[in-house]
């Protein structure tokens, strides 16, 4: 950039007898410059015309170009939105908010990544209210496991927890509407709506098996993610049912009820946990874990490792804990999981996990729209990826059907007498 030294400029004076020349020159550049500029602009419109298209639009591409990549041109783009616009049939189902919406959701598509996803202002605010804790629904995450729509857990105590769906359960229609090619995103618009209002879902429990339809009235869903209860020989359960915004208060105040009632034992429920935000899970660690210690590796698009670490407040330390865990137990409840197995022993005791090893970061978006994005992907402290295979558990106990409908929790029975035998 040229600078201009604006105290030698205002120092200099033109004669006076020469001041009619000058004026003429002035006028003569502002109607070359005008003549000039609105040219630009009377052929940017004229051209705009001819193709049917907004100047704005023109301006605002002009303006993008210069942050266009070298390798590639949106050439094609712009000529299929120009052929949408003067071609298609019905006009008035053209909706320009969605066209953008279409390709912006297309564009995140074409990386073959289930948890990385466009969202448009409602899905954003539906987003926003899930991990907040209280929508309007049925109660269940849903996620994409071998490119197939999958029941990742149904939250307790909501109408899909009712219905009896399960964590692994296929997802195969919404209604009528077959969910081959269907993104996340798009079958939880579906699935979500007005309390009292009905959804049926068709799913399939074993890839050879009958398919399913479940009939399910919406409800209010309000989801306190954690619970607590004591059993037998002082032995607190610390159920979390996933990492929203209230879930580090929570476990705080559960923390302290613990340590007050002098547990000798802590069984940690994840169990049909989703998961949630990365911080809340570091945050519950650093109740067990001492500080300093690695909770999560998180291994960014060039290679490089960052650490998460435990922050102190370690009030639970030295109490002995088991963690239950089963394929509903996904993200943020397998790096809570994987942090206690590899930095106190903890034993897992239950059901292979889902296998989300990868970080999502939220992006607001122009409108109020947002984009999810993968950003990384995380090892447990001890340098295992666990993405689509999962943490293997210590101890494998099965939940069967009939366990499930006579109130029986096979799980829940082995990490209470694993808990016991430590605590003798």
């Amino acid at each position: 950039m040229i600078q201009r030294n604006s105290t030698e400029e205002a120092n200099i004076q033109p004669p006076k007898s020469s001041f009619k020349r000058h004026f003429k020159v002035f006028i003569a550049v502002i109607f070359l410059c005008v003549s000039f500029y609105g040219g630009v602009f009377y052929s940017q419109f004229k051209a705009s015309k001819e193709n049917k298209t907004d100047l704005i639009q023109n301006l605002l591409s002009e303006n993008h170009r210069k942050d266009q990549p070298k390798d590639v041109s949106f050439d094609l783009l712009w000529e299929a939105w120009n052929l949408i616009n003067e071609k298609y049939v019905d006009p008035s189902k053209i909706d320009k908010n969605k066209m953008i919406y279409g390709a912006i959701s297309g564009m995140v598509k074409s990386l073959g990544d289930p948890f990385s996803g466009f969202m448009n202002p409602e899905e954003s605010r539906q987003f926003s209210d899930d991990m907040q804790g209280t929508f309007e629904g049925i109660g269940m995450e849903v996620g994409m496991k071998n490119e197939i729509l999958t029941i990742i857990a149904p939250l307790e105590g909501t109408p899909a927890e009712r219905a009896g769906l399960k964590a692994g359960d296929m997802l195969i229609k919404i209604d009528d509407t077959v969910t081959t090619d269907m993104s996340v995103d798009e079958a939880v618009s579906k699935i979500r709506g007005p309390k009292g209002t009905e959804v049926r879902l068709t799913i399939l429990r074993e890839k050879n098996g009958t398919p399913k339809e479940i009939a399910i009235v919406r409800d209010t869903i309000n989801v306190k993610s954690v619970k607590i209860e004591f059993k037998d020989d002082n032995i607190a359960v610390i159920r979390i049912s996933k990492f929203g915004d209230d879930t580090t208060s929570q476990i705080s105040k559960i923390a302290n009820e613990v340590l007050n009632r002098k547990a000798r034992g802590i069984i940690v429920d994840l169990r049909n946990n989703p998961g949630g935000y990365l911080e809340s899970a570091v945050d519950i660690a650093s109740k067990f874990i001492p500080e300093g210690k690695i909770v999560v590796l998180e291994e960014d698009r060039g290679g490089e490792k960052k650490e998460y670490k435990s922050r102190g407040g370690s009030l639970l330390n030295g109490i002995p804990v088991v963690v239950l865990v089963d394929g509903g137990s996904a993200s943020a409840s397998e790096i809570l999981a994987g942090a206690l197995r590899d930095d106190l022993g903890a034993k897992l005791i239950g059901k292979k996990t889902f296998g989300k090893g990868s970080v999502q970061q939220l992006e607001n978006l122009t409108g109020g729209s947002s984009l999810r994005i993968t950003i990384a992907r995380w090892l447990t402290p001890n340098g295992e990826y666990i993405m689509e295979k999962g943490i293997t558990p210590d101890i494998e106990v099965e939940s069967t059907e009939d366990d499930y409908n006579n109130d029986r929790d096979p799980q829940m029975e082995k990490a209470l007498e694993i808990l016991k035998d430590e605590i003798k």
